[in-house]
């Protein structure tokens, strides 16, 4: 450290994408503290993918151990399927104490110097930490601000973390209530209902937009809502605005119609879970020492090496990743722009590349996708000057499906019709959130489907699935 400063690096935020920039700096050699005022591990593992994983995979098994055709088919008798929920609660939160002590030991072990406390801008590579016992400033050649979000709460709802909650308090699974109201339809609203569905719950799933699922594409949207919803003990209002709720027994939400604002109905039921999304946690962190201003939305301008923009221009020294800037708000694609943004900051120029970070929703069966939806897709085709073509594969099929007996589900490739490159790939279907690295890293490659039909894939396994789909691809 010629600089003569305290640090090399100093991260803002103990999440998933400030422990993925701090490993990789300390792999670079660089000087790293990191700053967390709450639990070390952020959204991710402690109210987000950690114990929303436990709980599905907790509720998928009794839903599959209660699914008396299914297992009939396979030739096996189950009777008297019984759980305990409070079980089920502490299998989750135990994994979430394991994984953050995981996350923290591994910090510790490679010299990282965590700092428990608040920690805001103080002026340019300086960093203002506030403890119960004080204040310090220390200084930074770099700092990178990963301070994350929180769930959003539309006006009109009031929280009382019992019959009215956020993820955040539904991942404790405290009760089980017997009329669960849902509102919003995007990646948690559809975890949760799988998960209270599987439990005994009867669900009514609220969405705003004038179509469920509204960030999926199209036709996988139109066969997980088949299978994920129309089977199963859920109601479904959708162009419906939650424009009030209150909390009690019941629970009183007032629905209206989402273009005119005029209510329409009355709804009462036994708890409401708040799931329409999240919003940075960006107020308060010191940007206005610096010159920065957030968006309207409230997220911190980046550009793609992760550094905080001011008029378009990037600031000296300073870095941002993860939910705070919007762009993907995803445990992993914070971890990708931390791994970036530290490249640039050892001057080893690199990108993040978006179109190639996968995503999934983890119900059963799993949605995942990575790229362009269809809809996406031929906005580019437009602007750029080329044609779109899609390609289908089909679970029912596929001889390792069949053979598990879990032939729902559908692998669709989009891709430019002329060179052939994947623009977008989108899976519902048994285990899709792992089949989708496969074509994740080919986005990443900007393969095309004339290559990729000639790989080869075990067989028989679910991989199968977009083998078929890229062959069936070149055969036009």
């Amino acid at each position: 450290m010629s600089h003569g400063l305290d640090y090399d690096l100093v991260i803002i935020g103990a999440g998933v994408g400030g422990h993925g920039a701090a490993l990789h700096a300390v792999s670079c050699g660089l000087k790293t503290a990191i700053i967390e005022e709450a639990e070390m591990g952020g959204t991710c593992v402690n109210r987000g993918c950690i114990p929303s994983k436990a709980l599905l995979a907790a509720s998928g098994r009794v839903r599959e151990l209660r699914d008396a055709h299914h297992l009939k088919a396979l030739g096996i008798q189950v009777q008297n399927v019984a759980f305990e929920r409070q079980a089920i609660a502490d299998h989750a939160n135990n994994l979430v104490l394991k994984i953050r002590d995981d996350l923290t030991n591994s910090l510790k072990r490679l010299g990282v110097e965590t700092i428990r406390g608040r920690g805001k801008l103080a002026g340019h590579q300086k960093v203002t930490i506030t403890t119960e016992s004080g204040e310090k400033t220390i200084t930074a050649q770099d700092i990178i601000i990963s301070s994350g979000s929180v769930p959003f709460v539309p006006p009109g709802i009031e929280l009382d973390g019992k019959t009215v909650f956020t993820s955040d308090d539904g991942l404790k699974l405290d009760w089980l209530p017997p009329w669960v109201a849902i509102v919003g339809s995007g990646y948690i609203g559809l975890e949760f209902a799988d998960i209270y569905t599987a439990l005994g719950c009867e669900v009514t799933l609220i969405e705003a937009l004038d179509q469920l699922m509204p960030g999926f594409d199209p036709d996988i949207a139109k066969l997980a809502q088949r299978v994920l919803i129309t089977p199963r003990d859920i109601e479904t209002k959708v162009g419906l605005l939650a424009k009030k709720v209150t909390p009690g027994s019941p629970v009183i939400i007032e629905l209206a119609n989402a273009k005119t604002k005029e209510t329409s109905e009355i709804l009462e039921v036994d708890a409401c879970l708040i799931a329409t999304g999240r919003i940075p946690v960006t107020t308060d962190l010191g940007l206005d020492s610096v010159g920065v201003e957030l968006d309207r939305r409230g997220f911190i301008s980046v550009n793609d090496q992760m550094a905080v923009l001011v008029d378009g221009q990037p600031v000296p020294h300073l870095w941002a990743i993860g939910d705070a800037t919007g762009k993907m708000m995803l445990a992993h694609a914070a971890s990708a722009q931390g791994v970036v943004a530290v490249e640039n900051i050892c001057n080893h120029p690199r990108s993040i590349d978006y179109r190639s970070i996968p995503a999934a929703a983890f119900t059963h069966p799993e949605v995942s996708f990575v790229g362009l939806t269809e809809p996406a897709a031929q906005e580019l085709a437009k602007a750029e000057g080329f044609k779109v073509a899609t390609v289908r594969s089909y679970f029912k099929g596929n001889s390792k499906a069949i053979a598990e007996g879990e032939t729902d589900g559908m692998a669709k490739v989009i891709y430019r019709e002329d060179t052939g490159e994947v623009l977008g790939v989108h899976i519902f279907g048994f285990h899709a959130a792992d089949l989708i690295q496969e074509a994740a890293n080919a986005i990443a490659k900007r393969q095309s489907v004339h290559d990729l039909a000639f790989f080869v894939h075990t067989h028989p396994t679910l991989s199968e699935v977009l083998d078929e789909a890229y062959k069936r691809a070149i055969k036009g």
